[in-house]
């Protein structure tokens, strides 16, 4: 990251005020924990509800896709796979990449255009007349300024997660869909995952009864892959972000637990506090792999995030939800998504299970739940969708999805709001750590529209007419 990039990093991310000390972030300014907590508490007039909004149908999504690197090229590969899909164009920063994936649409109808050798390529591609969708699979930082810029230049914005890194950020995002009335999609894969999408269905007819608590989180032992300075991220960006002392990844978990509470549709969420433990292993092991590589030096001397991050969030509703970050210790991989009501609850890690009281039901009487409660998303595209693959297929099913309500004018299952309130949890996150787990508010992104949102469907009722070719 060049200077420039990384005071531009700095700027948009919320920590431009922050000193450096040894290398490393040291914390906050007064007048950026003040910043935070003013930018938590800003009320607005909302110019045009983006929830339940359906834009106007497209028989065709001319889409353009940006970063090609962790994500991109499986986003490519399940895209050229949906009705009505054309992969227009193409674009990194480094054309290599652009030239593979180029290739691997061979003998497919997709003849994308490329874009690439510049850090503002994508801006070109952004400005063409004949793209209906921008696609975005960049670095976290990219994710806003790339959004934005295409909804101004009168385009649909898909971006992976999280879709702002500071709550600056976060309030664009919603001004400019608002504005501009184009859908701005945090690309929440998990949402589409089987096991969650079932207890969306249970939840939806009554089964839990009245919900009362949801946990959920990103447990991932991603030590060596961050700083695998060969396979990990291009220019250690991933392992950058770990700088930040708070829960930095948190939709994962949240995105499922804040459809099934039908949070900015009919309850919202009203202030977190969050705690993190000690960092245990990224500085020693960056000290270590300094001791037999001097490009890790940069590293050496930095302060990390805690090993552990635990947010909780208390709902206006009088719900509460638990969010948990740990990706540097040895732990199995979990979410948790756990669900919990007056009447039962459902726990997907570390084996799914469904509870009616004080024991687990058999499995049977699961086979028989499934039969019950499965979305018709799954029945129309769930065994194609295995195959195609993309985190077993909740990928796949995500991007159609979201191709299918393009395609029909119907609106998202995840819109500008979400994509805000899920991405806003990690600098409140960091505020409430640096404040000693102090609480603080968590901004209505809705202007109290959330009151009167009708929730997400996600096909529960009816599937979607769009066809998928192999």
């Amino acid at each position: 990251m060049s200077n420039k990039q990384r005071r531009d990093f700095l700027r948009r991310s919320g920590m431009a005020g922050i000193g450096l000390m040894g290398g490393g972030l040291s914390g906050f300014t007064t007048a950026e924990l003040a910043n935070i907590k003013n930018q938590s508490q800003k009320k607005r007039f909302q110019k045009f509800n983006m929830s339940g909004y359906a834009a106007p149908k497209l028989e065709k999504v001319r889409v353009g896709i940006i970063g090609l690197g962790n994500r991109g090229p499986g986003a490519v590969n399940r895209l050229s796979k949906i009705e009505g899909v054309e992969i227009k164009a193409l674009c990194d920063l480094i054309p290599e990449r652009v030239d593979k994936v180029v290739k691997s649409l061979e003998g497919t109808t997709h003849k994308p255009e490329k874009y690439s050798g510049s850090a503002y390529a994508w801006k070109k591609m952004c400005d063409r007349d004949d793209l209906d969708l921008v696609y975005i699979a960049t670095p976290w930082q990219w994710h806003t300024p790339m959004a934005v810029y295409a909804m101004e230049a009168g385009k649909h914005a898909a971006s992976e997660v999280p879709a702002a890194v500071s709550l600056e950020e976060c309030w664009q995002l919603v001004e400019t869909s608002e504005r501009t009335k184009k859908h701005c999609m945090q690309l929440e894969n998990c949402c589409y995952d089987f096991f969650e999408l079932m207890t969306l269905s249970m939840a939806r007819g009554g089964y839990f009864g009245e919900i009362i608590h949801g946990e959920g989180a990103y447990i991932h032992d991603l030590l060596d892959l961050n700083f695998n300075k060969e396979e990990g991220y291009q220019e250690m960006w991933r392992l950058k972000e770990n700088f930040r002392n708070g829960n930095i990844y948190p939709t994962h978990g949240l995105g499922p637990i804040c459809q099934i509470m039908n949070i900015n549709r009919g309850d919202q969420m009203d202030y977190l506090t969050s705690l993190s433990s000690h960092d245990f292993h990224m500085r020693d092991h960056a000290e270590k792999l300094a001791n037999e590589d001097s490009f890790f030096n940069q590293f050496a001397a930095r302060n990390y995030r805690g090993n552990m991050n635990t947010t909780l969030v208390k709902t206006k509703k009088g719900r509460s939800i638990m969010i948990q970050h740990d990706v540097t210790s040895p732990r199995p991989y979990s979410r948790i998504h756990l669900v919990s009501g007056t009447k039962g609850m459902a726990q997907k890690w570390p084996k799914e299970g469904v509870s009616k009281g004080h024991g687990w039901l058999d499995e049977e009487e699961m086979k028989s739940l499934q039969e019950k409660y499965t979305p018709e998303i799954v029945k129309k595209v769930g065994e194609m969708a295995k195959k195609i693959g993309g985190h077993g297929g909740m990928d796949f099913m995500m991007d159609w999805r979201l191709i299918d309500c393009l395609r029909n004018g119907l609106p998202l299952d995840q819109d500008v709001y979400d994509a805000a309130l899920w991405s806003c949890i990690t600098p409140l996150s960091e505020w409430s750590v640096a404040n000693k787990s102090s609480g603080i508010d968590v901004p209505d992104f809705t202007s109290g529209a959330w009151k009167e949102n009708s929730p997400v469907e996600t096909t529960l009722k009816g599937a979607g007419t769009t066809g998928v070719t192999v």
